[in-house]
């Protein structure tokens, strides 16, 4: 009997914590559903209330780095707010800017404090006839016809449980391709959202740092997954997530992205790793709290 007792104690241990395993996953995605949602009708306010507080918390868009609270605050309700709204927290009429959010993948460390999530974005965005006028008018631009444009990017996310409550963290978005509505990809130009230049405070919305890994359509690199091969627990090869010319070399091209902290962060349980769902969930480099 007091065997038996063990057993079940243990199974009960078990279960718990398979259910916590879960229910984390799950809140992981809502959070990040929710971050969409906010983001789609412009409430940066709320978008940047989402973030933790930690000193470690970053931003990384666009070849550039955004570091901490302030660092994120000024990409949202700098950069953005100011760009696409006039600097006011929520949509203006005939502006669109929807984030279809989708494929996602979600990691909990074995303390529950930490996650991560890969997932795509597709975007449908640009300004309706009736407003486009004075929208250009008000940026300073020359006019022209309404601007429509579709992007597809890729989010490789870090979260973490603060008090109780899952926040955004460390925020990787690699908008990798853009397209004209009346174009399409084929024809999209280089470079078509252009790279910050300057960083704060000689520029008052600039990122923190700037970044070699630049990605653009046509550049396909491979953003790096968070997680092994399911099968077979390898990650993949440097080469293979580089994007040579057709019959080039992979040597010749661009050297592969990373999903590296920048200077001065460290991960504490970085080379520990562990099994759920009989397999190894989390590259070992990545570990934070195991």
């Amino acid at each position: 009997m007091g065997s038996e007792l063990a057993d079940l104690k243990n199974e009960v241990a078990l279960l718990r914590k398979e259910i916590s395993r879960v229910s984390d996953e799950a809140e992981v995605r809502k959070v990040h559903f929710k971050y969409g949602y906010y983001l789609d009708k412009c409430l940066y306010n709320e978008v940047v209330d989402m973030y933790s507080d930690s000193p470690d918390a970053y931003v990384e868009f666009l070849g550039a780095r955004y570091r901490g609270k302030e660092g994120i605050r000024r990409l949202y309700q700098g950069r953005f707010q100011s760009s696409f709204v006039g600097g006011r927290n929520g949509p203006v009429r005939g502006f669109l800017l929807d984030h279809i959010m989708l494929q996602d993948i979600v990691d909990v460390d074995p303390s529950g404090t930490h996650a991560w999530c890969r997932m795509r974005a597709l975007m449908q965005a640009g300004t309706h006839t009736s407003v486009s006028a004075a929208i250009s008018a008000a940026r300073g631009n020359s006019g022209g016809p309404p601007r429509q444009w579709w992007e597809g990017g890729l989010y490789e996310n870090e979260y973490i449980k603060e008090g109780g409550v899952w926040k955004l963290f460390r925020y990787r978005y690699f908008p990798f391709w853009h397209a004209d509505y009346d174009a399409g990809w084929a024809a999209t130009r280089e470079n078509y959202v252009p790279w910050p230049t300057r960083t704060f405070p000689d520029d008052p919305w600039g990122p923190d740092e700037l970044l070699d890994q630049k990605m653009l359509w046509p550049d396909t690199r491979v953003v790096p997954f968070h997680y092994p091969h399911p099968v077979t627990g390898a990650r993949v090869a440097d080469d293979d997530l580089r994007a040579p010319v057709y019959g080039a070399p992979a040597a010749e091209a661009e050297p592969p992205l990373s999903l590296g902290l920048p200077e001065g962060q460290a991960r504490k349980g970085e080379g520990k790793t562990w099994t759920s769902e009989g397999a190894t969930r989390v590259l070992p480099e990545l570990v934070d709290n195991a």
